[in-house]
Parts: structure tokens; sequence; C-alpha cells
């Protein structure tokens, strides 16, 4: 006997946010090498030069555990972007400090993943855009705001190689 699937009786959610976050994050990623920076290297430059932020900080708020952090900063080092340097509060913290060219390059990123921000709303019709930030923001503050303790970590998608 061949079982039949159950029917769906609501849209799959979750297919449809994680395709969008998936093709977002390539798109991302084409317009942002085009100056040599990654997602990750354009969120630790952004952030850095809001305020004084150590790596652990930086990396709390890019989503990111230590070794991706590390190799992150390496390359903002290696690029002359930015540095690690005693924090001026705790003289046993380490900070990120974003140098002169970093700065320059971090106003051109911002451009850039504005850009693409930008692009995907206007693939809406009129209005629609507005109606989807408002809903997204109302789910990442109240709903959707913090993981549920799962007996398993929920992994997050693989990235599709083509």
């Amino acid at each position: 006997m061949i079982a039949m699937a159950p029917a769906r009786t609501e849209p799959d959610l979750s297919f449809l946010l994680d395709h969008t976050s998936h093709v977002l994050r390539t798109r991302m990623a084409v317009a942002l090498a085009e100056i040599g920076l990654t997602a990750r290297m354009h969120c630790v430059l952004v952030h850095a030069l809001e305020e004084e932020r150590t790596q652990i900080q930086l990396a709390e708020l890019g989503d990111m555990d230590k070794t991706t952090m590390v190799v992150t900063v390496d390359a903002l080092e290696e690029a002359g972007l930015a540095e690690r340097r005693p924090s001026s509060a705790d003289r046993r913290a380490r900070i990120i400090a974003v140098t002169e060219k970093g700065a320059e390059v971090a106003r051109r990123s911002q451009e850039i993943v504005d850009g693409v921000h930008r692009a995907v709303l206007e693939a809406l019709p009129e209005g629609e855009g507005e109606v989807l930030l408002r809903a997204m923001s109302r789910l990442v503050e109240g709903y959707l705001a913090t993981p549920a303790e799962a007996p398993q970590a929920a992994r997050r998608a693989r990235q599709r190689t083509k």
C-alpha cells in the first residue's frame, strides 16, 4: 500500500522565508564581492564604527561563531580595514577598530547593501514593500524574536552549490 502525503493546510512559510533569505544572501554576496568584501566583513565594519566593541560583541551582533569571527577580523586586518586594539574601557579586552580606509569601505558597502535591499522592495507592487517590512519587523520583535528551546539545535539552511 502506498501512503499518501498529508494535505497541506497552510502555505509553506518555512520554504518562503528560507528561499528568499538564501537568494538575498547570494545577491548580497555578489554585490559586496565587487569591492572585495563579504557580508560578514561589512557587518563587522559597520557595527565596529557605531561604538567601541569587542570581538565577542561583534560576533554576537553578526551571529558568528568564534572561529568565523577570527577569520573575518583577520581578513579585515590583512586588507588594512580594521585592527585589534586594547579597549579604552578595559585594558584586558580587545576591540576591533576600523581604519580610515575601512570607514571609507564601510560607507561604500552600506550603499551597496542599501541598494540590494531597495531593489528587492522595488520588485514588489507599490505599497507592498512597506507592508512586508512592517510584518517582518513585527515577527522579529514579537513572536519570532527568540528561538525556541529545542532538544536538538535547529540547523541553518545549507548553501546550495551549482
